[in-house]
């Protein structure tokens, strides 16, 4: 089981701004938590965000939900803290990759922790030995470039086992580095994993800050005044209501949410509702809440992403229009399971406990398939192996279909998943169909430029 995720021992409350989850952190606090992860010895990923990133990630499930994935994630420029202020939580400042990796560095140092460069070859890691003496870095590899899915992963993870660093610093540039991050990070084991940009020149002292996007500026300033306007309320002179968890009959937590769940709400209770994620499924009962920000929202992302480390489900109960139009808002809906009464999240979670996420069926010459629920970097391996098991059944001249009308998320580990069992039975002769991907998995895919090859003729 993971260790206590170092964010959530932050006291600040994070705030969603764009349905991104930012935690409210400095750069010496960050650093203070980077080295907590890697005390931890669990993978880790942090990601610095700025105003071109979060444009980019409206058009991005699989950027999106990566982020509302990441263990740590901080505002990288100073439009963004004005953001956050006009949506009622101020972060506290901006932590540029620049400043913090020399940070880094620093207390690298101190504590003889391993660095690795990814995206760096010899001569930049060269040049930054002779600016950091005392660094230990162990290693750094430019990958020929290709696109992601066709990159040898195998062999960059072969070069991080045999270096077991600490830290690593990806520089593919954004989405590609953090798309890379989310497939590997796990296998990969490094406490501490971060993307650094286009490239590490910056670390010899000859980068350049990119030029901002204009078009992406101004899609983020109509954005965030959106949300502002939308999610925007009058200060309420009641007293903030204590967190209120209660015990399910099934040995599951029940936590009643406040009639208001904003920044003052949030910030009392979190602590409270993270040591019930900690131990426990949770429903998380919205029936009596009229009213969410952008910090309640943040609050349930945390929430939501910390249950699903530790295996637990997540549950929201009963949102009131008010609740169900943030998450919309934000494009959060489909990032949280939602039911309508406690009753059915009980049941919800007996059929899912254990539940197999492939099953098959063979009907005259075609063997169907099944898979449900999320097809990630977190489950890929085992959804493989049940599969392939499943394709034992395969006999010459059959036709294989993947339903995929109950996939609720696919990312990248999941297509790279989907184009090796493509490629793989048509070796064999075998012709493969995936079939009634719904259309955030078919954005997804789109994304890629494989959809025509996965689900073109569907």
């Amino acid at each position: 089981m993971p260790a206590q995720t170092p964010v959530d021992k932050v006291e600040r409350a994070p705030i969603a701004i764009l349905g991104v989850p930012f935690d409210n952190v400095t750069l010496t606090e960050m650093c203070s938590l980077a080295a907590t992860m890697i005390a931890s010895r669990y993978p880790h990923y942090a990601t610095t965000v700025g105003v071109d990133f979060l444009a980019e990630s409206l058009n991005d499930v699989e950027l999106r939900r990566i982020l509302f994935d990441a263990h740590l994630v901080v505002a990288e420029d100073k439009t963004v803290l004005w953001a956050s202020k006009i949506l009622g939580n101020p972060l506290s400042e901006n932590v540029t990759v620049p400043n913090l990796i020399p940070q880094l560095f620093a207390l690298a140092s101190q504590n003889n922790w391993r660095v690795f460069l990814l995206g760096g070859d010899e001569a930049v890691a060269e040049k930054i030995r002779a600016r950091h003496p005392q660094l230990r870095l162990v290693g750094a590899y430019a990958p020929p470039e290709k696109p992601l899915l066709e990159m040898d992963h195998n062999d960059i993870l072969r070069r991080l086992r045999e270096a077991k660093p600490d830290i690593l610093l990806v520089a593919f540039g954004s989405p590609k580095q953090e798309k890379w991050i989310n497939m590997n990070y796990r296998e990969a084991g490094v406490p501490f994993v971060l993307g650094a940009g286009v490239s590490l020149d910056f670390l010899t002292g000859k980068g350049r800050p990119p030029k901002r996007d204009g078009k992406k500026f101004g899609k983020f300033i109509i954005a965030v005044l959106r949300q502002w306007w939308r999610l925007r309320a009058k200060k309420s002179r009641s007293p903030v209501a204590a967190a209120n968890v209660i015990p399910d009959p099934l040995g599951n937590l029940v936590i009643r949410a406040p009639a208001r769940l904003g920044a003052a709400e949030a910030q009392a209770s979190q602590a409270e509702w993270l040591r019930a994620v900690e131990n426990s499924h949770v429903m998380f009962d919205l029936s009596d809440t009229v009213f969410a920000d952008s910090t309640g929202i943040g609050a349930l992302i945390r929430l939501r992403k910390r249950a699903r480390e530790l295996g637990w489900q997540f549950i929201l109960i009963a949102p009131r229009p008010p609740v169900v139009s943030a998450l919309k808002l934000m494009k959060l809906d489909e990032f949280f399971t939602v039911q309508a009464s406690l009753a059915g999240a009980r049941i919800l979670m007996e059929s899912s406990a254990g539940a197999p996420s492939v099953t098959s069926g063979v009907q005259e010459k075609e063997l169907q398939i099944r898979w449900s629920g999320e097809v990630t970097a977190l489950n890929a391996v085992e959804l493989g192996v049940h599969t392939e098991s499943e394709l034992s059944q395969v006999t010459p001249g059959m036709n294989v279909v993947i339903d995929m009308s109950r996939v609720t998320f696919v990312d990248s580990t999941g297509i790279g998943l989907m184009v090796r069992f493509k490629k793989n039975l048509k070796r064999r002769d075998l012709n493969l169909k995936f079939a009634g991907a719904s259309a955030s998995v078919r954005a997804v895919i789109r994304q890629t430029q494989l959809e025509e090859f996965l689900l073109g003729g569907n």
